[in-house]
């Protein structure tokens, strides 16, 4: 089968803020800075929210229960979070950005995609916008930014993660497949730990492992999912970076370093989730009337429980409420033992029957990264 000729026109980048909630604690109380830093519950109680780049050398992790955190870290300092300030350095960031492009997607509240392929400055190479923009963030807000340059989303985010932290990597469009080819399936956005054992058992460990698989066979072992590997995989990815994006649902999730096994201890580490999860609805504006909340076992098998309401679900504490009941609802006996993801997510939105604008634009270009 002769394969699509690679999308070389478009210019992507994905900025990546550096351990953005711990940065901003250790930016804003210079007693925080150079040491290992936690963003979450106490020493003895709660989820690790976000961990420094110091604490990282620990071995902490986010959802890492913070007891684990301290034994792993002794002289560690816990912090709670506040979302407030976040956001509000979250918005000067996003300005930057807007300086450069309206095609701004956000994820969340420390990255976005950005499509520079037409500037508002009029600069022919992505890259020297990457670099004005980490610049700019750095004078503005003190903090360090990772960026990654490509032709689309899928290399530009795989990129932002290379040279973490505070690096910038251009994968261009006459190295995208070779370095496609050699890279660890390991490190592939989107094959988590479960999918990426999967393809180690098949005998695929990098991307030209995978290449050599047709897009039925994929199917077949992986399921939808197995068109979107061999796609990517070949640099084919052609979703546009959409600022109007209309959500179907919004969710966080969490996977810990070790199973839970106690109703207590799986309410303390929803706690931080649903935090997430309401500020993304706060943030988005918009909030559902169906609350999912989704439960993974040590042994990878999940179960989801649902529940919707007559009205929206415009209070923090409802939310919790609500997920706590979904939770113990469960009928634990009948699951294996030990819960490693727990996950909540909030669908059935006013807008939802609206269309979502999927207008794709093309060039044919030569063009300067």
């Amino acid at each position: 089968m002769e394969e699509k000729l690679l999308n070389t026109s478009r210019k992507i980048i994905h900025i990546d803020m550096d351990a953005f909630f711990a940065s901003v604690e250790q930016l804003d109380n210079p007693a925080f800075r150079g040491k290992p830093v936690a963003v979450g519950g106490s020493r003895e109680r709660g989820v690790v929210a976000a961990a420094s780049y110091e604490a990282r050398k620990y071995g902490v992790r986010s959802a890492m229960p913070s007891k684990t955190a301290y034994q792993k870290c002794p002289h560690i300092i816990f912090t709670p979070p506040r979302f407030d300030r976040y956001k509000e350095v979250s918005s000067i960031i996003r300005s930057i950005f807007l300086e450069y492009t309206d095609l701004v997607e956000p994820l969340s509240l420390d990255e976005a995609y950005l499509d520079v392929t037409e500037n508002k400055m009029g600069m022919a190479s992505a890259t020297l916008i990457a670099k004005a923009i980490r610049k700019e963030i750095k004078e503005k807000t003190g903090l360090t930014a990772s960026a990654g340059i490509s032709i689309n989303k899928f290399l530009a985010k795989i990129a932002s993660d290379y040279q973490k932290p505070d690096g910038i990597t251009l994968i261009g469009p006459e190295k995208a497949i070779s370095f496609l080819e050699k890279l660890e399936v390991d490190k592939f956005f989107g094959v988590g730990k479960v999918t990426s054992k999967k393809m180690h058992d098949l005998g695929i460990h990098t991307g030209l492992d995978l290449k050599q698989w047709t897009k039925e066979a994929l199917k077949v072992k992986f399921g939808k999912a197995g068109a979107f590997y061999y796609d990517i995989v070949r640099g084919d990815d052609q979703r546009p970076v959409n600022p109007n994006r209309i959500r179907k649902s919004l969710g966080a999730e969490n996977t810990f370093d070790y199973d839970l096994i106690e109703i207590d201890d799986m309410k303390m580490a929803l706690d931080p989730i649903l935090q997430t999860v309401y500020k993304r609805l706060e943030k988005a504006d918009t909030f559902g009337k169906t609350l999912t909340l989704k439960v993974k076992f040590k042994d990878f098998s999940q179960i989801t429980r649902s529940i919707t309401q007559t009205d929206y679900i415009t209070d923090s504490d409802l939310l919790k409420q609500l997920t706590f009941n979904l939770l113990e609802q469960i009928t634990w006996p009948d699951f294996p033992e030990g819960v490693r993801l727990l996950g909540v997510t909030c669908s059935n939105f006013e807008h939802d029957e609206a269309e979502e604008n999927t207008t794709k634009s093309g060039y044919q270009l030569t063009i300067e990264f």
